[in-house]
């Protein structure tokens, strides 16, 4: 009773701090949902009552609202063929490529691209993520497999059109595109660390633009004479992170690595596809959220940075058609930011930023991941305590951490190395 009692008094404070940061900063806190509060407004005090009622009750308004149900059934899954390389990366990495048929006649065709450190005689955790141009882009390794990519109809050159709301073709990338993202991924860095690094091109799971759902796996799924998504199935961002556990799927059959240290990756959009699949499925032991933004981790109560009006318009193939409804009437989503953080508790988070990325909110970001130390405190975890945004490089937290750097929407070699102290952290290994 004491200890109950000590712990709704820690919660209550929290949530007081949350309010005071909140009030200073602009924000107004009794906007936002409360994520200790459920639907017909029982204040959750214990993590037992958290797991049972108010994370299925989250998670049933994300479904509903934003990305859409992901089906329950699943779609067969073998692998085509693969290739080992033992000596790649200068003699540092094993590279393993694995070409997948999904569908119940191969209708898709999958390439995951893995690294794994070549002097560790363990299995090693790995970070799994997507990529936006194809594997080629993640690293120069001569030996990636220029596997086919969608990129806009050349016909349209000049034209001021973002590249998702144009026609795509499909193409065999070219030998200059290897490399092309290298810096947002930093192989070498991760594997001289002592992890893997597994990824796949999304565009193989569904397409990035509108139209794409035809080549990708959502009608698959579709029954009988559907033809068109229902009002809460799912969007893109639904079947990437789908994805996203197929490959731990792939990845938990493989003795080199470590099925119970997998951590979720994802810079831009495919930051809030990590933090959607690590929401779904618990074999995700962390996620690493990268300038996520809007429909990620920061707040659309704020209206700072892209609205999720932008979003809807530019990008509605990324969310179920329920989301629509809250074009221009974002103060009535029931959900935000700060509840989809708080399906990752209580696993270790990092949210990530960049001071010259107003899209992305920073500020926000920063207000969502400290808004779900009250239920990272249910666990008896620590959530984040500074009241105000940290000071550039100047990384906080330890099981939900954060950090805000210079520069605008990337990946650099500053957050990787803030990424894998991390994941060192979390899995008891000496930080560099």
């Amino acid at each position: 009773m004491y200890r109950a009692a000590r712990l709704v008094l820690c919660v209550c404070a929290l949530l007081a701090e949350r309010d005071a940061a909140c009030f200073a900063q602009g924000v107004r806190a009794e906007a936002w949902p409360d994520p200790l509060v459920l639907a017909d407004g029982r204040l959750v005090q214990t993590a037992s009552a958290f797991e049972q009622d108010r994370r299925p009750e989250i998670l049933r308004m994300f479904e509903e609202n934003v990305y859409g149900k992901t089906p329950s059934g699943t779609l067969p899954l073998r692998v085509l063929r693969s290739s080992v390389e033992p000596n790649a990366l200068q003699g540092h990495a094993r590279r393993i490529q694995v070409t997948l048929a999904v569908g119940p006649r191969g209708e898709r065709t999958w390439h995951l691209l893995l690294y794994l450190p070549r002097q560790e005689q363990q299995p090693v955790p790995v970070f799994i993520g997507l990529n936006f141009e194809g594997n080629q882009t993640v690293d120069p390794d001569p030996g990636i497999d220029l596997n086919p990519v969608w990129v806009a109809d050349p016909a349209l050159n000049g034209l001021h059109l973002a590249k998702e709301l144009s026609r795509h073709v499909r193409v065999v990338p070219g030998q200059k595109t290897r490399g092309a993202a290298a810096s947002q991924w930093q192989i070498e860095k991760i594997v001289a660390r002592g992890y893997g690094v597994a990824t796949m091109y999304a565009g193989e799971i569904e397409p990035d633009f509108i139209g794409g759902i035809g080549y990708g796996i959502r009608p698959l799924f579709f029954s009988g004479t559907q033809s068109l998504p229902l009002a809460n199935d799912w969007g893109a961002i639904g079947a990437w992170a789908w994805g996203m556990s197929r490959i731990a799927d792939v990845l938990s059959r493989d003795p080199q690595v470590d099925q119970h240290k997998l951590i979720a990756f994802g810079f831009s959009r495919f930051g809030k596809t990590a933090l959607w699949a690590v929401a779904q499925d618990a074999r995700f032991v962390a996620v690493v959220s990268s300038e996520s933004g809007q429909a990620g981790a920061t707040l659309s109560r704020r209206r700072h940075g892209e609205s999720i009006d932008h979003l809807l318009i530019a990008f509605p193939y990324w969310f179920c058609r329920n989301y629509q409804h809250y074009l221009g009437r974002v103060e009535d989503l029931p959900v935000d930011g700060h509840l989809l953080l708080s399906l990752v508790a209580p696993r270790p988070l990092y949210v990530a930023s960049a001071i010259d990325d107003p899209f992305s909110d920073p500020e926000g970001e920063f207000l969502a991941a400290r808004a779900v130390s009250p239920v990272y405190a249910l666990y008896g975890k620590s959530g984040i305590s500074d009241r105000f945004m940290p000071a550039l490089d100047h990384p906080i937290g330890s099981v939900v951490s954060y950090h805000v750097r210079p520069g605008g929407h990337d990946v650099t070699a500053y957050d990787w190395e803030q990424y894998l102290n991390f994941a060192d952290r979390i899995f008891g290994n000496p930080v560099r």
